[in-house]
């Protein structure tokens, strides 16, 4: 069973308050906290109209009821994977990351194919900007490799790109495995790339895009 908990944060301040960096963990204000060891998702929200975030974890402790620390709730340790997700908000609240094009990395699980050695291949990226995309493979392909992805835009049109693989993560890293491709584009490609993930980004920041890409 996996709990699924709100977590609404009424302003971005708020933010430091339910996040612990030392063990990556989120407290969830609830009135009825699932038990220690309970897998759980947590919709969260930051600020009036900020980005929604899907959040998975584990609860690792619990408040049963309001008391001198705080209010009742729990706390969650969020998975490896979601840690990007993490780091986008920690920007996002800081307000710096938005700013920095080449820096920001919007957590999107878009639906991308690419090409191998075998054919087609059908994944999902874990983040993406203007300048690349990471790709979610157990089976990456080798660095330098040129690759060709078509990724899907919610409610958009595709884009169909060329890259280059700069780096790749296995399973033995303990860490989302995949490779991380550096975009080719000319200049109308780049300015077609950063249309894209600005709308991107201003849809996510509006809580207007689909959970299943936030999964």
């Amino acid at each position: 069973m996996v709990a699924r908990l709100i977590a609404d944060l009424p302003d971005k301040a708020d933010w430091v308050k339910v996040f612990d960096p030392r063990d990556c963990t989120v407290f969830v204000a609830c009135d009825n906290p699932p038990e220690v060891g309970v897998q759980a998702r947590v919709d969260l929200t930051v600020g009036s109209g900020g980005p929604k975030i899907i959040l998975h974890g584990r609860v690792i402790s619990r408040r049963p009821a309001a008391d001198d620390g705080g209010p009742a709730g729990c706390a969650i340790a969020v998975t490896f994977e979601d840690r990007e997700k993490i780091n986008y908000i920690s920007g996002y609240v800081r307000g710096g990351l938005l700013d920095l094009r080449s820096r920001r990395r919007l957590p999107l699980r878009l639906r991308v194919t690419y090409g191998s050695l075998d054919g087609p291949v059908e994944t999902v990226t874990r983040d993406i900007n203007e300048e690349g995309v990471f790709v979610v493979t157990e089976r990456p392909l080798p660095e330098q490799s040129e690759v060709h992805l078509r990724i899907d835009i919610p409610g958009g049109e595709p884009l169909a790109v060329t890259g280059v693989v700069g780096h790749t993560v296995v399973i033995e890293d303990e860490d989302v495995p995949g490779m991380g491709i550096l975009f080719r584009a000319d200049d109308a490609l780049r300015a077609r790339l950063r249309d894209a993930v600005d709308a991107l980004e201003r849809r996510f920041v509006a809580g207007d895009l689909p959970d299943d890409v936030l999964m």
